[in-house]
């Protein structure tokens, strides 16, 4: 539901970053981390808090509502990607950009939640400020709205991202192969910084790197349909397993279980249900 910062409750799992609109030949999407991270946190059982900009009557909004409590700041526009596709690959522009999300907007009673995945799309999050109101969570982050950049025509870009000072305090860090592709160093500049460190590489994997030592994990073999969203799947679902579990090797195996799975479905449809969920718990008990 949608709430006023004032009336919203305690949450186990507090997600900051804009949901998107996504510009599709049959209209417009939702999209961004946070949807597919809500779906998720709440197929865990947890009780999920989203904190977002974006117009306040968009109707896409509506379409997380029951997820969890939702607080948005209002802005001009929600945030709005559009990729096109041509025989070179995709080319991703940023049509519309939503406001700010700064410590004063994160609900009180918020503030006490064990978990925290900041999700960004478009830069936003980026603030000791607005990390430090969440003193006893753990805190992940997926850097892929970190590592973008765009010009007077909204044509996205890499950006190149280091800050040790946020780096440091992290719990989990995540991000793909792809998302540092132009600068496949930066992960090994990161990595010592990071607590845990897990970076995607799709079909292959990925490696965990624990305080910059690197341990390989297997990704299913499965027949893939769509691959959208699989990667914040797998980020939310290693949070949210290392929360109940308190292991990380079993809470990457269950995320890698559990987002492989999410790509033989389309979209958010490959957002895991309670049962796939508790399926993977059980497999990783021994």
């Amino acid at each position: 539901m949608i709430v006023s910062p004032a009336s919203a409750e305690a949450v186990d799992y507090v997600l900051i970053g804009h949901m998107t609109a996504d510009l599709t030949p049959q209209g417009r999407r939702v999209g961004g981390t946070v949807s597919y991270a809500i779906r998720t946190a709440y197929s865990f059982g947890l009780r999920v808090g989203l904190l977002t900009s974006a117009q306040p009557n968009d109707p896409l909004l509506q379409e997380l509502a029951s997820y969890g409590q939702i607080v948005v700041i209002p802005a001009e526009h929600t945030t709005t990607f559009e990729n096109i596709y041509t025989p070179q690959g995709r080319t991703q522009y940023v049509r519309a950009v939503a406001g700010a999300i700064l410590a004063e907007h994160v609900p009180p009673a918020w503030r006490s939640a064990q978990l925290l995945h900041v999700g960004p799309v478009a830069g936003e999050g980026e603030s000791l400020e607005l990390l430090d109101c969440f003193g006893q969570a753990r805190w992940m982050v997926t850097l892929q709205g970190w590592l973008r950049q765009w010009d007077a025509s909204g044509l996205v870009q890499f950006k190149a991202w280091f800050r040790p000072m946020i780096l440091q305090r992290l719990e989990m860090l995540v991000f793909s192969e792809e998302d540092i592709s132009q600068q496949p160093g930066l992960l090994h500049q990161i990595a010592p910084y990071t607590k845990h460190l897990l970076y995607t590489q799709a079909e292959h994997g990925g490696l965990h790197l624990q305080n910059g030592l690197p341990t390989s994990f297997r990704s299913p073999s499965v027949k893939a349909v769509d691959p959208t969203g699989a990667g914040d799947i797998f980020a939310t679902s290693a949070l949210c397993a290392l929360y109940l579990t308190g292991s990380i090797r079993r809470a990457v195996q269950i995320a890698a279980a559990l987002a492989a799975n999410s790509v033989t479905r389309v979209g958010v449809a490959g957002v895991p249900n309670p049962a796939e969920i508790k399926m993977a718990l059980d497999a990783t008990r021994n």
